[in-house]
C-alpha cells in the first residue's frame, strides 16, 4: 500500500500536496446566474482580466516605447506585436495550470522542485520583480515631474504611498480594486486614443513595419530599448 502511494505521488509530478489555496485572502469563484446573457457573463470576469491588462499599461513600459518610438519611428512595432503574442500565451499558460492544477506558478514550483531548486526560483523571482518595479517607480516619478514639475525623488516618495494605498483598498475588497483598476485603464485608453487623433500616424508605416527588420537585432540602440522595454 505504502509502495502503491509512493508511486502516485511520483508519476502524479508532485514532491508535495497542495496546502492552501492561491491568495487565500482573494481566492473565490464568481458567480454567474445560469440564465445569464455572454455579455453578462463576459462582464462577470471582466475585473480580473482587467488587473492583468494593468501590467502592461504601466509607466515603464510607456516610458521605453516612448523613447523608442521617438528614436526609431515605426521600425520597433513589429516587437511590440510579438511581445503581446507571447503575453497571450503566457496568460493561457497560466490559466490553464490554476485551472488543472489548482496553484500559482510559486505553489507549482514549491511542491514538484526540490527545496534547493525552490529557493533559487525565489530568489531568481525576487530580482526579477526588484527591476520590474525599478521601472515602474521612476516611470510614475517622471510622470509626475513631467506633469507637475514635482521633484523625483518626491515623485518616488508619492508612488510608494500609492502602492500602500492600493493594498489598503484590497483589503477592503477586491471588487473596489478592480473599479479603481479599471478606472485607470479607461482613462489610459482614453489619453491614447487622443494621441492618435492628434499625431495622425502613418498608416501605410504601421502596417509596414508590423514585420521584423534585421536592424531590430543588429543595431544595438534599438536591441537595448527592446530588452528594456519587455
Amino acid at each position: 500500500m505504502s509502495d502503491h502511494l509512493d508511486n502516485t505521488k511520483v508519476l502524479s509530478g508532485w514532491r508535495r500536496s497542495a496546502t492552501r489555496a492561491s491568495l487565500p485572502e482573494v481566492f473565490s469563484s464568481i458567480k454567474v446566474p445560469a440564465t445569464a446573457g455572454i455579455l453578462r457573463k463576459i462582464m462577470a470576469f471582466a475585473g480580473p482580466g482587467l488587473m492583468v491588462a494593468v501590467g502592461y499599461m504601466d509607466p515603464g513600459n510607456w516610458a521605453t516605447d516612448l523613447a523608442g518610438g521617438a528614436k526609431f519611428g515605426y521600425t520597433l512595432l513589429s516587437v511590440i506585436l510579438i511581445s503581446n503574442f507571447m503575453a497571450i500565451l503566457l496568460q493561457y499558460l497560466s490559466l490553464k495550470l490554476g485551472i488543472v492544477t489548482s496553484r500559482d506558478l510559486a505553489q507549482a514550483c514549491r511542491d514538484h522542485y526540490s527545496r534547493p531548486m525552490a529557493y533559487f526560483l525565489w530568489i531568481l523571482c525576487e530580482i526579477a520583480i526588484a527591476a520590474c518595479d525599478l521601472a515602474e517607480v521612476i516611470g510614475s516619478a517622471i510622470a509626475l515631474n513631467l506633469l507637475f514639475k514635482i521633484p523625483l525623488v518626491a515623485g518616488v516618495l508619492i508612488t510608494a504611498c500609492d502602492v500602500l494605498i492600493i493594498l489598503f483598498l484590497q483589503n477592503k475588497g477586491f471588487r473596489i480594486l478592480e473599479c479603481l483598476v479599471a478606472g485607470l485603464i479607461f482613462v489610459i485608453g482614453g489619453c491614447f486614443a487622443y494621441e492618435l487623433a492628434v499625431s495622425n500616424p502613418l498608416i501605410s508605416a504601421i502596417m509596414g513595419n508590423l514585420l521584423p527588420k534585421p536592424e531590430i537585432v543588429m543595431n544595438p540602440t534599438m536591441l537595448y530599448i527592446r530588452l528594456v522595454a519587455r
